[in-house]
């Protein structure tokens, strides 16, 4: 089992801050679609994005299943092998929930690189009913597991908060 680790790796490059940042643009597109604001990007390890999603749980015609890096992650397990997806990494304008962390886990992703943490998420969204957001920290999710996910994040908080404001009001 792996042990749950808070340091931030040293690997982040610019690169990496573009992909973040473009997933975060693409969570202003979702909210602007009358979405909630999220979106996440699956990219290769040359930084070729291989799928991306908009959050699309928003009732009533939404699916509450449907959070923007499960989406992209099964989008992303369409395309590749798990040999290959192990060398992605999957961006996320917010950090991702327990059942988007299993979806990226088990569609075996090697990399999380996220905006938003969960703690501040909560702050942002309080008690509204369509984000009951859970206290557990994708770190925490993915070491249970029997491989490791390495993560990075939080990152560009005040940038990714943004999408929300006004939004849970």
């Amino acid at each position: 089992m792996n042990t749950i680790t808070t340091s931030q790796p040293a690997q982040l490059d610019e690169r990496d801050m573009a992909l973040l940042r473009a997933a975060i643009e693409l969570a202003d597109e979702s909210r602007k679609n009358g979405h909630h604001p999220f979106a996440a990007i699956v990219a290769d390890e040359h930084g070729n994005i291989v799928a991306s999603a908009g959050n699309n749980s928003t009732p009533p015609e939404g699916d509450p299943t449907q959070h923007a890096e499960l989406a992209a992650a099964a989008k992303a397990a369409r395309l590749l092998t798990p040999e290959q997806l192990s060398r992605c990494t999957l961006y996320t304008s917010a950090e991702p929930c327990c059942m988007c962390s299993g979806a990226i886990y088990w569609c075996n992703i090697g990399r999380v690189v996220y905006a938003l943490s969960e703690h501040r998420l909560l702050g942002l969204t309080g008690s509204h009913p369509e984000n009951p957001t859970f206290s557990l920290p994708c770190r925490e999710v993915f070491a249970r597991g029997q491989r490791h996910v390495e993560v990075a994040g939080p990152l560009l908080e005040d940038e990714a908060a943004r999408s929300h404001d006004g939004f849970w009001a």
